[in-house]
């Protein structure tokens, strides 16, 4: 029963948020202490959120996928963006774990947490698809091995529409 509860939530809560999303406005600062907004980091047909941190195992196996992700779809107006949940203790991990990773795009600190709370996700990793107005399309929680070959699926489906 509770692994079929933890299936129904993650599905219930992108209903949810499809029904009533408007496009993010939150604002965070980067790796370079720079604050950055969405709406100067979105992509022009779609654009990835990917909430993560330093200590999820699933995020340390998801971002190299995402960023051959991020690669090959910026030519298509996909932009991405990584979301680091590290909490202020860990600040300054985040930089030095994102250049071993080779990470090349745009990675934003939400150290309390705050945004990731208010799109209503709970869990890392999380990852969430916005059309150009800012509808969200996707919402994927969790990594495994083909992970990555789902999220292509549904970005070119969603580059096809």
């Amino acid at each position: 029963m509770k692994a079929l509860i933890s299936k129904i939530i993650p599905v219930l809560l992108f209903l949810g948020l499809t029904s009533w999303s408007q496009e993010p406005t939150f604002r965070l600062e980067n790796l370079d202490n720079q604050w950055k907004d969405y709406q100067a980091l979105k992509g022009s047909e779609l654009t990835v959120v990917d909430f993560w941190a330093t200590w999820c195992q699933p995020c340390v196996r998801a971002l190299p996928h995402l960023n051959e992700l991020a690669e090959e779809f910026s030519s298509r107006g996909v932009n991405f963006i990584g979301v680091s949940v590290d909490g202020p203790r860990n600040r300054n991990k985040v930089k030095p774990f994102v250049r071993s990773m080779g990470i090349s795009y745009p990675i934003l600190l939400d150290l309390d947490s705050e945004v990731m709370s208010d799109l209503g996700v709970s869990a890392v990793p999380t990852l969430l698809v916005y059309n150009s107005e800012g509808k969200l399309l996707h919402f994927h929680e969790g990594f495994r091995p083909g992970d990555e070959d789902l999220i292509r699926e549904e970005l070119l489906k969603y580059l096809e529409d």
